[in-house]
């Protein structure tokens, strides 16, 4: 097939504006260096990417990748203990690099957010959240909720 005739398919044969962001989502998240779950997000407005993150030590830090899981060694269960994880997540990265212009953003992340990240993207005014996968902590998800944040689960 050329291009023209790419070009001239119906749109019922196009994937959905959710499944493209998903898709590129779960391409950010091959960036991520952590040991556990490679998780990506990006922050869209307007149909257009503001932002992207992923999961991984902070700049100038060591990876995971080279030096281990901190959380592995202490035997902390996924969900627990945030803060004994050097990384920062998806979310927190793509929001940290959006700025002002999370407000009234879509975020899309190839799983739960847990509650701190909850709690930034509210404060952040993102207005939707769609996700895939999951997240053993479900209690960002109840947060979200409160705060009347439209959850969609892919």
């Amino acid at each position: 097939m050329n291009l023209r005739e790419d070009r001239e398919k119906p749109d019922k044969e196009r994937i959905s504006w959710s499944e493209y962001w998903m898709n590129i989502v779960n391409d950010v998240a091959l960036r991520s260096t952590c040991l556990r779950r490679q998780i990506g997000a990006i922050v869209v407005k307007d149909n257009v990417i503001i932002s992207t993150g992923y999961n991984g030590a902070p700049r100038g830090f060591q990876h995971c990748l080279e030096v281990g899981c901190r959380r592995d060694k202490l035997n902390i269960p996924s969900g627990e203990r945030h803060e004994e994880c050097v990384g920062v997540h998806a979310e927190q990265n793509a929001l940290l690099q959006s700025g002002k212009a999370a407000n009234g953003a879509t975020l899309y992340v190839n799983a739960f957010p847990c509650k701190i990240c909850a709690k930034l993207i509210i404060n952040a005014g993102v207005k939707r959240v769609v996700m895939t996968g999951d997240y053993s902590d479900k209690e960002g998800l109840e947060y979200l909720g409160r705060a009347g944040i439209e959850c969609v689960h892919v």
